[in-house]
C-alpha cells in the first residue's frame, strides 16, 4: 500500500476540447512554465502532453491533449484523436473546454461524449475577453440549461481572468492520494521533445496553408557538453515535409528561410534548456508521411 501525507491530494486534470479553443494556453496559464505550443492556428497540438503542479498538499497532472479532429484526411489525425479521446478515460477531474464562438450547443459532441462519465466534470468557457456581458450570460444560460456539467467557468486563458477560481475549484475536487511524479518534476516529456516543438512552432509562425500541417520535426541528436563555461548543446533535427515545392519553400531564397527559423528557434531553445545550443536543421522530403504507419510510431503517434 502506498503511503502519503494526511491530507494530501492528487489526481490527473485532463482538457478536453476542439482546435483552437485556447487549451494549450491554458495549460501553460495553470502549469506556469511553457509546455505547449500556442499559435491562432487550428490542431497545433499533436500530441499529448502532461504538465505537474505541486506544493506541499497537492499534485494536480494536467494534460493537454490535441484538438478533437472531425474530417480525419490522414492516420496522424486518427491518432490525434486518440490521444484527444483517452484523455477522458484516465481523468480525476476534466476540463471540457469551448470558447464564446461555439455553435450549435444542443448537438455538442463534448456533451454527448462526457454526460456518462462519473466524475467531476468542469466547463470552461474561453475568450471572455472578447465579449460584453451580455453576451457572457446568454452563453452561460445556454451552456447551463444542459445541465452536463458539474460546474461552468467563463475565463480568459490569455489575461488569467477566472483561471485562479478554476484552480481553486480543482483542488477541491482532487482525491486524497499519493503523489504520482516527483513533486521537482514538471513534465512527463524528454527535453528533446519540446526542442522539437519549438522549432515546428517557428514553421507554424512563418508559413501559411498546408506548410505547417505538412511538416513535422525529429530531433536526430541532441549532445550535451557541461565542461564548457557557459554549458553548451548540439542540436541536430530534421525538419519534415511531404513534397520538394514544400522543402523549398522551407529552405527559401538562398536559405533565408531556414536561417529564421533556426535563428528564432535557438533563441528560445537556450532559454529553454538554459544552456547556449549549436543548432543544425536539415530539411528532408517524407512522402505521404502522415500516412505511414511506421513513420508515425517513429514518431510517437501510436
Amino acid at each position: 500500500m502506498i503511503e502519503f501525507p494526511e491530507g494530501h491530494k492528487s489526481g490527473f486534470v485532463n482538457i478536453l476540447g476542439k482546435p483552437n479553443v485556447g487549451k494549450s494556453t491554458l495549460m501553460n496559464r495553470l502549469v506556469g512554465e511553457r509546455m505547449s505550443i500556442i499559435t491562432s492556428k487550428p490542431q497545433t497540438t499533436r500530441h499529448r502532453i502532461l504538465g505537474i503542479v505541486n506544493d506541499e498538499k497537492h499534485q494536480i497532472i494536467f494534460s493537454d491533449s490535441p484538438g478533437l479532429v472531425d474530417d480525419t484526411a490522414y492516420e496522424m489525425h486518427e491518432a490525434m484523436n486518440r490521444f484527444a479521446l483517452s484523455s477522458k478515460e484516465d481523468a480525476d477531474v476534466l476540463l471540457v473546454m469551448t470558447d464564446l464562438y461555439e455553435k450549435d450547443i444542443a448537438h455538442s459532441r463534448l456533451v454527448d461524449m462526457t454526460q456518462h462519465l462519473d466524475l467531476p466534470k468542469f466547463l470552461v468557457i474561453n475568450k471572455i475577453d472578447q465579449a460584453d456581458q451580455q453576451q457572457l450570460e446568454e452563453i452561460h444560460a445556454a451552456w447551463s440549461a444542459h445541465q452536463a456539467f458539474d460546474k461552468i467557468f467563463l475565463i480568459s486563458a490569455q489575461e488569467g481572468a477566472g483561471v485562479e477560481g478554476l484552480l481553486e475549484a480543482i483542488y477541491d475536487a482532487l482525491p486524497e492520494g499519493p503523489a504520482y511524479f516527483p513533486k521537482d518534476q514538471l513534465t512527463d516529456r524528454p527535453e528533446r521533445f519540446f526542442v522539437s516543438e519549438i522549432i515546428r512552432e517557428k514553421i507554424f509562425l512563418h508559413y501559411k496553408k498546408e506548410i505547417p500541417y505538412s511538416s513535422e520535426v525529429v530531433i536526430e541528436s541532441y549532445e550535451e557538453d557541461d565542461d564548457r563555461d557557459p554549458p553548451f548543446a548540439r542540436i541536430m533535427a530534421y525538419i519534415f515535409v511531404e513534397r520538394d515545392s514544400q522543402k523549398n519553400i522551407i529552405i527559401g531564397k538562398n536559405g533565408s528561410g531556414i536561417k529564421q527559423i533556426g535563428i528564432e528557434a535557438r533563441e528560445d531553445i537556450e532559454a529553454f534548456v538554459q544552456r547556449k545550443i549549436y543548432l543544425e536543421l536539415r530539411v528532408k522530403v517524407r512522402k505521404n508521411w502522415r500516412n505511414n504507419e511506421e513513420l508515425l510510431k517513429r514518431l510517437g503517434y501510436q
